[in-house]
């Protein structure tokens, strides 16, 4: 009962970290189209604390791509966990239900409340 309790926490974790990189992702391809749209001699601007520090638009530019190259990948790797985790918990939540299928079955004068669901 409690490794499906923390398990049912981790899938919540998960989503939540998957919606805050989703949202990450979409800020910097807004980033980079606004990029592409300057010329080769703009300044650029990078915040480093409470500093504005000059960048060189090449600079900016692969910055920006890397970052979206990592969290394209962290989203990939929160997907292929959570879909992991959901498969575990429904091959659980059918584990359950056919055993109180099978007890339904062994013990047929009982009034079965039907099956469980398991969240």
């Amino acid at each position: 009962m409690r490794r499906r309790y923390l398990s049912h926490i981790e899938i919540a974790k998960n989503h939540q970290l998957r919606k805050k990189y989703t949202i990450q992702l979409g800020e910097n391809e807004l980033v980079l189209k606004e990029l592409d749209l300057l010329e080769d001699d703009a300044n650029v601007y990078k915040l480093i604390g409470p500093v504005l520090v000059k960048q060189d638009l090449a600079e900016a530019n692969a910055n920006v791509r890397k970052r979206i190259e990592y969290i394209s990948a962290e989203l990939k790797r929160i997907d292929a966990t959570l879909q992991d985790n959901e498969g575990q918990q429904n091959s659980k939540r059918e584990a359950v239900n056919d055993e109180v299928t099978t007890t339904a079955t062994i013990y047929p004068g009982r009034k079965s409340k039907g099956l469980i669901e398991l969240v």
